[in-house]
């Protein structure tokens, strides 16, 4: 989507939508308020009121509720719902005015990443009659001081990369294979001269003694991949980024139930997150370095297939015994951390669609983040504020990793008991990381199906945007 800023008036703008953010008990601009229906528009959150002034021919009033309550989550919301207001009208190009927050650059950061999230679609199988022919919206135009360019455009490259996120977990399984993630990385890498991949397939992966990442991939005809990604931005220390990328699970021989097993395409989320979150980075030109490692595979049932009961040897030399095959994700994800940390990640966070655990722990509002850092965990936890990605750290204890210890192998992939199932399986992760410091981001319960006005039930593309964050901060620190 285009965005631009312009320092103009209201009564200037040629889009065909117009939208304003009211408070309540705050007055609208002169030049609508005496238009018919203004009188309707009450500020209150999440309402819209449709005006109809000349000029501009279409005007949209977006409640933003209580003054001292307004930040740049309710206008992200805002922004949203009038985005969706811009789709049943057909309107290809829309204006703002710019909200009145107090620090302008959140509040084009909101309105911004608001309308592109909120006018995704995503349609690419469609054809004939069940095709959306609603036009797509085009361009947003701030009408704001030009100092927010800046805080716009960054918002742009963030929300879009967020919609390319969701595109990859929209993407069915027949098409978004591990091959196909890691063509994607490919194109990242050609699009920025900061940016170099590496792709393994099966017989590399085996011979670098990645026992986890061979096991859960071995019961599928679909070659794995481990995806690295490389991007020198000229900061001091490097950052890991890693992603789980399961590609489809079925949960292997310990299968899961057959209601709802079309969603576990979403098992790739975090590592589309991962790749996205690179991809906007570049983009930014953020002074950072990162590499990013991404284990693909799906998790099928074959003859083939990992067995509950085999052991395996993980890339640090780690034996685990697989008690349950549907415990794949800390599988390959213990090899992708010990790898990463061998390349040089002097600091490493982990998304992962991981446990059940989580989404009853927290629902869809926060992802869990466990972490053997404070400071880390302090990190992610502001930029997931920040960026309206929220997390709630959960805790680990030594009691914890007892409960994953193994009966013929050092570790089990799942412990025994069925308690705190989402810090069992990050004390498991922990492992395979030793003294780094790392974050493990839970995002099962927050990359599909969240609900709220800009991701809706399918899709999230949560953690791009926060990722994006965090490396600002710490290219910033």
């Amino acid at each position: 989507m285009k965005v631009e800023v312009r320092e103009a008036e209201l009564t200037e703008v040629d889009a065909d939508l117009v939208a304003v953010g009211l408070c309540e008990g705050d007055s609208l601009p002169a030049a609508i308020a005496a238009a018919p229906g203004a009188a309707d528009a009450t500020g209150e959150a999440e309402k819209l009121t449709v005006l109809y002034p000349e000029p501009p021919a279409r005007l949209v009033v977006a409640g933003l509720g209580k003054r001292d309550e307004l930040d740049a989550e309710r206008l992200r919301v805002a922004a949203a719902l009038v985005a969706k207001e811009a789709a049943r009208r057909k309107a290809t190009s829309l204006a703002w005015l710019l909200p009145e927050l107090g620090d302008d650059a959140a509040a084009a950061e909101g309105t911004v990443t608001g309308t592109i999230l909120g006018a995704y679609r995503f349609d690419r199988f469609k054809s004939g009659d069940s095709a959306d022919s609603t036009p797509a919206l085009e361009s947003l135009t701030l009408l704001a001081p030009e100092a927010v360019a800046a805080a716009a455009e960054a918002a742009r490259i963030g929300a879009e990369a967020q919609n390319r996120a969701r595109d990859l977990q929209s993407t069915p399984a027949n098409f978004a294979t591990p091959a196909f993630l890691a063509a994607r990385a490919e194109e990242i890498a050609a699009a920025s001269e900061a940016v170099s991949v590496e792709v393994l397939g099966r017989e590399e992966i085996a011979a670098k003694g990645m026992g986890g990442l061979v096991a859960v991939s071995q019961g599928s005809e679909q070659e794995p991949r481990l995806i690295v990604l490389r991007y020198r931005g000229g900061g001091t220390g490097t950052l890991g980024l890693i992603g789980k990328g399961v590609t489809f699970d079925t949960g292997g021989i310990s299968l899961k139930p057959g209601a709802g097993m079309e969603e576990m395409k979403y098992d790739m989320s975090g590592g589309a997150a991962v790749l996205e979150a690179v991809a906007a980075i570049a983009e930014l030109g953020l002074a950072i370095d990162l590499v990013a490692v991404v284990p693909a595979t799906e998790n099928m049932p074959s003859g083939s297939a990992i067995k509950p009961g085999d052991v395996i040897t993980h890339y640090n030399g780690t034996t685990v015994e697989v008690n349950n095959t549907d415990a794949e994700g800390r599988l390959i994800l213990a090899d992708a951390l010990a790898y990463a940390i061998e390349l040089g990640a002097e600091r490493v966070v982990d998304l992962a669609t991981l446990t059940g655990a989580v989404v009853i722990a927290l629902g869809s509002t926060y992802a869990g983040v466990m972490s053997n850092d404070d400071a880390l965990a302090s990190e992610v936890e502001r930029a997931g504020t920040t960026t309206g990605e929220l997390t709630w750290r959960l805790p680990l204890h030594p009691e914890y990793k007892k409960l994953m210890k193994g009966t013929f192998a050092d570790l089990s992939n799942l412990a025994a008991k069925r308690e705190a199932g989402s810090a069992t399986a990050a004390s498991f992760l922990e492992e395979f990381v030793g003294e780094t410091p790392w974050a493990h981001v839970d995002i099962a319960g927050t990359a599909w199906d969240v609900g709220r006005a800009y991701t809706g039930k399918d899709a999230s593309g949560y953690g791009v945007r926060l990722l994006v964050e965090l490396a600002r901060r710490f290219a910033h620190g």
